[in-house]
């Protein structure tokens, strides 16, 4: 009996360290299983550092287009050409050809006081489309640094057009550009701004175009018209003039003259018959 007894306690003995063993044999496996989470969660955080660099390159590529209106008001003393940007909507064709074109733009902004240099009331004269042409004429539709207007082909274009009338002329000097347009005469006195495609230069005179400002811009045909009136109103008054003096005037002239011929010849008759009558009564009275 005994050594059944022994023999039962060993073989417990022997299951319970078996099972033991398991036990710890597992517990290391699931440690690792543990783990597992945590050796993952590493890679999250370049993911989030990514994020922060790709924001900064954002903004560099966002600068163009260029507002030309903004570059002003941060000038300061342009705010009657501002109004007229904004007021003619030059604003957004100037944004849409720098979005657009390769040749960039050149604008000579008149300051505020060269505008208190018109005369009173000039820019109310002025229709919308008239205003637009004047904004336009202050824009040359490439970019030109201070050093390429000593290469310049006069006349340049504007965006106003290519002809003469609203056309700029340009004479440099080696300290200065004078501008032309043929009613006005002034000069560059200062850069405002500058890039390799917006060049914005400042003028201390509204440059006028003649197409507008000029005397004879509209009412040129009408001169030549009141010419030709004139040459013709002159000849046509002088024909029936011409033609009714010898019918009205002659006739008069000579009835007239024929009626006192008339008159003196019967006067001159009458004296004949009265000295016969008076003669032959005398003799009648000696007989």
């Amino acid at each position: 009996m005994k050594m059944n007894q022994q023999w039962l306690c060993s073989i417990s003995l022997v299951i319970i360290l078996l099972y033991c063993t398991n036990i710890a044999a597992q517990s290391p496996a699931s440690a690792p299983a543990a783990q597992g989470p945590a050796a993952s969660s590493p890679p999250a955080p370049p993911a989030i550092t990514q994020t922060p660099a790709a924001s900064p390159a954002q903004p560099s590529s966002i600068p163009p287009p260029t507002n030309v209106t903004k570059i002003l008001e941060k000038s300061g003393h342009f705010s009657i050409f501002i109004r007229l940007l904004r007021s003619t909507q030059e604003e957004n064709h100037f944004l849409t050809v720098l979005n657009n074109s390769n040749n960039g733009l050149t604008i000579l902004a008149p300051s505020d006081g060269a505008f208190s240099g018109l005369k009173s009331g000039t820019l109310n004269s002025l229709t919308d489309e008239q205003k637009s042409e004047l904004v336009k004429f202050h824009v040359i539709p490439s970019f030109l640094s201070i050093s390429q207007f000593q290469t310049v082909t006069n006349p340049v274009g504007t965006e106003a057009g290519n002809g003469g009338r609203v056309a700029l002329n340009f004479t440099t000097s080696p300290t200065s550009v004078s501008i032309s347009t043929g009613l006005t005469n002034t000069s560059i006195s200062g850069t405002v701004y500058t890039d390799n495609q917006l060049a914005i230069y400042r003028v201390d005179k509204v440059l006028l175009p003649a197409d507008i400002f000029s005397s004879d811009k509209a009412p040129a045909p009408a001169p030549k018209a009141a010419a030709a009136a004139a040459a013709k109103g002159p000849a046509a008054e002088k024909i029936p003039t011409t033609k009714s003096s010898p019918s009205t005037d002659t006739p008069v002239v000579s009835t007239t003259t024929a009626s006192t011929s008339a008159a003196a010849v019967s006067l001159v008759k009458s004296n004949v018959v009265i000295t016969t009558g008076v003669a032959i009564i005398a003799a009648a009275f000696r007989l």
